[in-house]
């Protein structure tokens, strides 16, 4: 805590008296008494005023140090915490649409099966459809794989095919469909993946 100049200059001729009397005792070994102004040395006085401000603006430059370190500190924790908040919320549906996913894989199997009662597939295409636009208006995002060039962060290759009909690398079928959440991947594709014939890799 910084100190008015005025008690600063109190605090140091105080402390300035007290050596005089300690310099000067009295017969019995008792400290002197007061000291007048003429005897006391001005030179002193001034060193130890100095002294007295130094310590205290340091002590005042390190405890300002300490404030912004401190306010830097919540600052950052503040900027974490908001940080994870959003996400929790952005992402809080994550999870169950994710438990849904197999669910969509039945469906998507069940479609590529012919049946013979055409009115039973187009019920079934439609309670599909309306489950895939409820759960991308949570963030679900379909993946399209066939066509694509083979990506190792979001496709799985299941199998591998000799082909001269796709370049090197092309996904040529999707076994499982895959899915990102709100531009992040929730689940990879499955997928099979053109390679050139062993004469052409040369």
């Amino acid at each position: 805590m910084s100190l008015h100049p005025r008690e600063l200059w109190a605090k140091c001729y105080s402390r300035t008296v007290s050596a005089e009397r300690v310099k000067h005792p009295e017969p019995d070994g008792s400290p002197g008494p007061g000291v007048d102004d003429a005897s006391i040395d001005h030179a002193a006085l001034l060193a130890a005023i100095t002294e007295e401000r130094d310590r205290l603006a340091a002590e005042k430059a390190e405890i300002h140090d300490r404030n912004l370190r401190t306010q830097a500190e919540f600052q950052n924790l503040r900027r974490r915490v908001e940080k994870e908040r959003v996400e929790f919320h952005e992402y809080a549906a994550e999870g169950a649409v994710h438990a849904l996913l197999p669910i969509l894989d039945d469906f998507e199997r069940a479609l590529k099966v012919e049946h013979a009662n055409s009115d039973y597939a187009k019920g079934i295409d439609l309670i599909y459809q309306r489950l895939v636009e409820s759960l991308k208006k949570l963030g679900l995002e379909p993946i399209v794989s066939v066509g694509e060039v083979f990506n190792p962060h979001m496709h799985h290759a299941v199998e591998k095919q000799e082909t001269e009909d796709a370049p090197d690398g092309t996904v040529l079928e999707d076994y499982q469909r895959g899915y990102n959440f709100k531009g992040r991947l929730l689940r990879p594709a499955m997928v099979k993946v053109a390679v050139a014939p062993l004469k052409d890799r040369d």
